[in-house]
Order: structure tokens, then sequence, then C-alpha cells
């Protein structure tokens, strides 16, 4: 049985604003990138620096939106269990401003990365055009920030009311501006219900056709004559699964980092970690649907997608991605122990993660370029950039807002019981 924290206990470490190591190394990390970035397209190969970042952005802002899509599900499913994690999940919303900064930002590059901007393809019509493109997914990038935010925000508002006596300075007038007129009493408690019993769908909903979309404008498109009608599936499902994956590497660092043994236990990871074996046995199907069309189908503009990463110079990158998507978490967490165990759960999580980036990866590279794998010095360098914003922007949610929910927390720890 887990033994609560003392409620007055963990609304002090809600607010204690733990976010500041995490925000220092987010902005050197995210200062690194930017100089390697910089050199990178004002030498002999920008081409190599926006196939690098526009990997990047698609796998940052699928795994900053993936732990919304999960905090999103409890609400639909009425589940409570992961009440006392759940913030972390909704702590990447930071991310969403500076990722549609990067999107905008990406079609500075749009000459090294679309294909059919040089080549048109006449068989697409207007829809492959730098305008469609742009404009479309521009809509779908705020239709889906914009569902998410207010989803978030309106999730965080019961906590900010009940713990803006906890700050002073801007935060407290930030958590007086969220909190607005709301107070803990039956009427408002059941009108933020009603408003996240209607935004938590509807972000499954535009999560899903938003992410299809630019799957198939970003990602399909780089090879304007190949077609899958599941690639838009395969791309959230990933995202979704990055969502789970990064949850649970942050659910065993602030488990630590705030002393939240009694609150996070054996329950969470053992809840966690069913999630993201049974996802990653589902992105297995997946891509093994897809594949199985291609095969037997055997029309020579969707073949040629599939074999040229799996044979050749790609085919050791297509591997790696296998075992480490699907095969070593599936080994790994098919066990109760290695679920419940913070070290073994913590390293599928990452061996899984990296996967999926190593995935999009192969997704955008063999694309756009006419050689064999290139992964060196100027990947890592623009990686690590992304990984400073994305870190810098959680830390920021940290330091500012509650990062665990006391409210959410007991609704678990009374369930449970």
């Amino acid at each position: 049985m887990i033994v609560p924290a003392a409620h007055h206990d963990l609304r002090e470490r809600a607010v204690s604003g733990p976010g500041r190591g995490m925000l220092l190394l987010g902005a050197v990390l995210a200062l690194l990138g930017l100089v390697f970035f910089v050199i990178l397209i004002l030498g002999d190969d920008p081409g190599r620096a926006w196939r690098s970042y526009h990997i990047n952005f698609l796998f940052f802002t699928g795994l900053s939106l993936g732990g919304i899509i999960f905090a999103a599900i409890q609400k639909v499913s009425k589940g409570v269990w992961a009440g006392a994690i759940v913030r972390f999940s909704e702590a990447p919303v930071a991310f969403l401003p500076i990722s549609l900064v990067l999107f905008l930002l990406l079609f500075l590059g749009r000459q090294y990365l679309f294909p059919w901007i040089e080549h048109p393809t006449p068989i697409r019509g207007n829809w492959l055009t730098t305008g469609a493109v742009f404009w479309r997914d521009l809509v779908a990038v705020f239709a889906v920030f914009g569902v998410a935010t207010a989803f978030v925000y309106y999730d965080l508002q019961p906590d900010v009311a009940d713990l803006r006596r906890g700050v002073t300075g801007w935060r407290r007038t930030l958590y007086d501006r969220i909190a607005g007129d709301y107070v803990p009493d039956p009427e408002h408690l059941e009108r933020t219900a009603r408003r996240l019993t209607v935004l938590s769908p509807a972000m499954l909903v535009v999560y899903a056709y938003g992410m299809t979309l630019i799957g198939f404008d970003l990602l399909m498109s780089l090879a304007p004559y190949w077609v899958s009608t599941l690639l838009g599936a395969f791309f959230f499902m990933g995202a979704f699964l990055t969502g789970l994956t990064t949850l649970g590497l942050m659910m065993v660092y602030w488990r630590r980092k705030l002393g939240l043994q009694d609150t996070i236990g054996r329950q969470q990871f053992h809840d966690l970690g069913k999630l993201i074996f049974g996802f990653s046995v589902f992105w297995a199907y997946l891509m093994f649907s897809q594949l199985l069309v291609i095969w037997y189908g055997n029309l020579r503009e969707e073949t040629g997608f599939v074999f040229y990463r799996l044979w050749g110079e790609w085919r050791p990158i297509a591997v790696l991605v296998f075992l480490m998507v699907f095969l070593i978490p599936f080994w790994g967490l098919i066990w109760v122990k290695a679920k419940i165990t913070p070290f073994t759960f913590a390293l599928f999580s990452f061996i899984s993660l990296c996967g999926v980036w190593l995935e999009r990866f192969l997704l955008v590279q063999p694309s756009l370029t006419e050689v064999g794998p290139a992964f060196g010095l100027p990947e890592i360098g623009i990686t690590v950039g992304f990984l400073g914003l994305f870190l810098l922007a959680y830390g920021w949610f940290a330091a500012t807002f509650p990062i665990v929910s006391p409210r959410l927390a007991a609704q678990a720890e009374e369930t449970h019981h």
C-alpha cells in the first residue's frame, strides 16, 4: 500500500519552483545548438543543417503533444491513477509557442527540404505548393496548439487558484490572472469539469487530424510520388509513444528530485509501463500493416520508398529502429519487475525514445539525400539544441507552475485506497 504524502507537504513541493536547474541546462544546450546550426547553414552543406532541423522539429513537436494527449485520455476515460504524474505530461505545453516559431523558420529552408519546389509534381496539382502547404499546416498547428493550451489552462486553473497564496511576486500576479474568479466550490468545480469534458475529446480529434495533415505534408511529400494512407496514423501514434516515454523519464526524475516516493509508487510505474509496452506493440503492428500492403501490392511508386530503407546502406538504421522501438522494450517491459524498478523502467523508456528519433531520421533523410546515412557532429549538435529548447520550456513551466497537482494526487490516493 502506498502511504500518501502529507497534503500540506505536497502543496509546498508543488510551488517550490524546482525547474531552475533544468532551465539553466536547457539554455546552455539551446545556445550550443544554435551555434552549430548557424555554422552549418553558412558552410558548404546547408542542406544537412536543414534536414536535421526538420527531423528534430517533427520529433520534439510530436513528443510535446504526445504528453498532453496522455492527460486528455485520462480525462476522457475518467482515469485518476495518474493524478500525481499528469502534470509531468502537461508541462511540455510550454514548448508549443517555441514550436510555432520553429515551424515558421522551417520554411526559410524549404529549398533544401521539399523536392516538389524545384521539381513540381503535376499529379498532385495545387496540393503541393509552398503557399498551400504553409497555410494549411499553419492552420493545423494553430488548431492543435490552441486546443492543447486551453486544455492545460483549465486543468491547471484549480491548482493555481488553490496555491496562489503560497507564491509571491510575478508568480502571484500570474496565478491571480489565471485563477480569475475561480473558487473551490461545487459550482466552479462543475464548470471546470464541463470545460474539460469538451476539451479532452476535442483534443484527441484535433490532434489526430492535425498531425495526420502534418505527416502527409512534411513527411510524405518529401517523396512526392509515394502514397501511404496509413502514414498519418503511424506518425501521430509514434508521437504519442514518445509522449509516454518522456513522461516515464520525467516521472523518475521528479519523483527523486521532489522526494515523491510515497506518492508515486508501484501503481504508476506498473500502469505507465504497460502503456509503453502496449503502444510499442501497436507501433510494430502499424508498421507491419503498411509493409504487408505495400509488399503484396508490389507497385513501383510504393515499394521504392520501403525497399530503399530496408536494404542497402540504410538497412542498419532500419534494424536499429526495429530493435529500439519494439523488440528491446517488448522483451524488457514484459516483466513486472522491469516496469516497477525505476532504473530499468527509465532505461527501456530512453531506448524507445531514441528509437523513435531514429525512425524520424529514417523517414526524412533518404528522401532528401542521394548518399548513405550521415550521422555525426552536425546532427548531434542540432539535436542537442532542440533538446535544450525543450528543457528550457519544461524547466520554465516547472519553475512557474505547480509541477505536481495536490488535488489530482489526492484523488488518485483516495481511489487507490
